[in-house]
């Protein structure tokens, strides 16, 4: 039995410091097979897009070459990557031999890797049958899997921010909060009123949380929130007496009462003016404020607050909208529909407010928040493509009143129809969305590429 020298290269995965223990992985590389780093499910070695949204799905490749006079060879190689590949701090503009102790980053400040390479002394055997080197290739090395560690017995030790980012612990603690507040008030009759907002904000920010998660985009939530507060200061303001006047009087929109009978031709043309043209510029208006601001603001702030991509505006008008909403539902639709209600049926008013509240506030996802997000796309489109503005704000615009008129139209005749309409709001609405990342500057960075590589 004779032997030689193999050698052994390893890319060692650097972990991130968050201030909890954490241990490096540690990958084999192939001597024979090229290993491809990234997001997409089907690489080697696949990162997590929470954690590094600024890497690409194929982002690096690490390739077996030609022994070199110190051993085996491995290149380091980027795959057009958004955000590039650094090696030892200086961008990779072609492939370069790897050496013992490189470091890789993969995008500026991203999943960072160390290159090992070590010599095993490998027995060659004397049958004709040999095992393949690349096996386990790509795939992390075990260690002590016959030992259990401290962070393994108590793993909410080592887990660190995926608490928050991929545990969903915020939604949860808020769900929690909001279980404990309605248990709080059980038995209380005068707090029905209160019962009321919880499940209206619960089911709201469920909804927009949804759609937000669908976006991919990180936004600071004391924007989108400033957007929700803002609508409804707008709508509590003398502005909205205006625009009722505007749109109700001096435009054809007036809107038929109860006992009021109309056609359909003349339904909708009341319903485009006095709800679709005006609840649209109205939702739409924390959005060309967010855009005026951001305008005034330098960077990095200026892309946070403001709306530079089809994205920004879906986050801010769908933010927006939730504020409608609930507004409209708790300040209007419910007290007055389960006043009239409660006094026919013999019923309580809190009773008849939660059954009118649920279905009221979950069709908002295929109410408000689609059109909403569906112009909100045409504002954040009309950013990216300044020549064609005021183009691209006129379709937007019509576009979306015409969708809220077809749902406001449709209920009065039928709740088949108006189901149809739903539905089809909100496939506009995610619609919108996948353009918006697809046209995205920040595509590489989006967090919703696919949801399953968050798990």
């Amino acid at each position: 039995m004779t032997g030689k020298d193999l050698y052994q290269g390893f890319l060692r995965h650097l972990p991130r410091s968050s201030g909890v223990p954490q241990f490096s992985r540690r990958y084999l590389l192939s001597n024979t097979q090229e290993i491809v780093v990234g997001r997409d499910l089907n690489c080697e070695i696949v990162l997590d897009s929470r954690l590094y949204g600024m890497v690409s799905r194929r982002h690096a490749v690490v390739r077996p070459s030609a022994p070199s006079a110190s051993g085996d060879c491995w290149l380091l190689c980027d795959l057009s990557s958004a955000n590039g590949t650094y090696l030892n701090g200086r961008r990779l503009q072609q492939c370069q031999e790897l050496q013992g102790g490189d470091r890789i980053t993969l995008g500026h400040d991203g999943a960072e890797f160390i290159f090992e390479c070590q010599i095993k002394h490998q027995p060659v055997q004397r049958s004709s049958r040999s095992v393949p080197f690349a096996i386990g290739a790509g795939k992390p090395i075990p260690s002590g899997e016959h030992s259990v560690s401290f962070t393994q017995l108590f793993p909410i030790l080592s887990t660190g921010r995926d608490l928050t980012r991929k545990a969903y612990l915020i939604p949860g603690i808020l769900t929690v909060v909001f279980v404990v507040l309605m248990f709080a008030t059980v038995g209380q009759p005068e707090a029905a009123y209160f019962n009321q907002i919880l499940v209206a904000t619960y089911l709201a920010g469920a909804a927009y949380y949804f759609v937000y998660q669908l976006c991919g985009k990180y936004k600071p939530w004391w924007v989108l929130l400033s957007s929700a507060i803002l609508i409804v200061l707008i709508l509590l303001s003398p502005l909205l007496p205006l625009f009722i006047f505007v749109f109700r009087t001096v435009l054809p929109g007036r809107l038929p009462t109860a006992i009021e009978s109309v056609s359909l031709p003349v339904l909708i043309v009341r319903m485009f003016f006095g709800a679709g043209l005006m609840e649209e510029l109205l939702k739409a208006l924390p959005v060309l404020a967010a855009y005026l601001l951001g305008r005034q603001l330098r960077s990095p702030w200026r892309e946070r607050i403001g709306v530079w991509e089809p994205l920004d505006g879906i986050l801010l008008g769908t933010a927006s909208a939730v504020g409608f909403t609930l507004l409209e539902t708790l300040g209007q639709y419910v007290p007055e529909v389960s006043q009239n209600v409660s006094l026919e049926m013999g019923v309580s008013v809190g009773q008849v407010g939660l059954q009118l509240l649920i279905p009221r506030i979950l069709g908002s996802v295929a109410g408000h928040m689609a059109y909403s997000g569906y112009l909100g796309y045409f504002i954040g489109l009309s950013v990216l493509k300044p020549r064609k503005r005021w183009q691209i704000l006129l379709v937007g615009y019509f576009s979306a009143a015409a969708l809220h008129t077809l749902w406001n139209s449709m209920g009065v005749f039928s709740g088949l129809l108006l189901a149809v309409v739903g539905v089809l709001s909100y496939a506009f609405l995610t619609a919108a969305i996948l353009k918006a990342r697809a046209l995205s500057p920040t595509r590489s960075q989006n967090f919703a590429t696919h949801f399953g590589e968050r798990f």
